[in-house]
């Protein structure tokens, strides 16, 4: 969509064209056209916002969804919906990630071979730092996650754990979704987690927010970082 001043800009500057995005954003490819209206409407009514008051491109968004007209939206969510998923995120188990800095809202490897423990952590850094500094739309990401977190997660993800319920009743069983309901393979596991707190902290309360209130009502920060990480781990179904 091409910008228009002072408050709308082009969904490809953040998303890319492609619609895979970014850690410090959200992939859009291929989501429900109804999901996609529903969430700039929720943005536009100020029903859905960061828990972290540092997330600035959260009220970027908001501006945004201000100053789009209903056909600018269905529109947006028509070509998005159109573009087929593909793989875009490598997720790798370790104890040591390189050390990094923070640059425009993600993680950037430092020069060097240095190493610093993961922790409880997810790591998310491009796979070709110069390439994404560039917008290259074919250059994707790494996400470290501790080791053990993905099979951690797929028991969750799975079964519930007895903390959650499984996932794949709303997101379907290859986590592709269902009718209106985003999929979640292959999804940033940043933003994964992200989203599970703002439902959590109750500052996404949209129209189907309540749907997963008694779904995160229960998770600690690592059962998130678990479920990201298994979920962010399965190859992207598109629908």
């Amino acid at each position: 969509m091409k910008g228009r001043a002072p408050n709308l800009r082009a969904c490809g500057l953040c998303h890319y064209p492609n619609g895979r995005g970014r850690p410090e954003n959200s992939g859009i490819a291929n989501l429900p056209v109804a999901y996609f209206i529903q969430q700039m409407t929720d943005f536009k009514d100020g029903l859905r916002n960061s828990a972290e008051p540092r997330k600035t491109n959260t009220g970027l968004m908001v501006q945004i969804a201000k100053a789009m007209t209903d056909v600018e939206v269905k529109a947006a969510a028509e070509y998005f919906a159109s573009i087929t998923r593909a793989p875009w995120i490598k997720v790798v188990e370790t104890a040591t990630v390189p050390k990094t800095r923070l640059a425009g809202g993600m993680f950037i490897p430092l020069p060097g071979s240095e190493t610093e423990p993961i922790g409880a952590r997810i790591i998310e850094v491009p796979a070709n730092p110069e390439q994404t500094e560039l917008r290259d739309p074919r250059s994707g990401f790494i996400a470290y996650v501790p080791a053990g977190s993905i099979e951690q997660g797929r028991l969750l993800v799975t079964t519930g754990g007895g903390r959650t319920v499984a996932c794949g009743v709303c997101h379907g069983p290859d986590l592709s979704g269902i009718g209106p309901v985003p999929g979640i393979a292959g999804v940033s596991p940043s933003y994964q987690v992200r989203q599970l707190f703002d439902l959590q902290a109750g500052t996404r309360k949209g129209l189907w927010s309540p749907l997963m209130k008694s779904v995160v009502a229960n998770l600690a920060a690592d059962d998130m970082l678990a479920i990201a990480a298994y979920a962010a781990s399965r190859s992207p179904v598109s629908r």
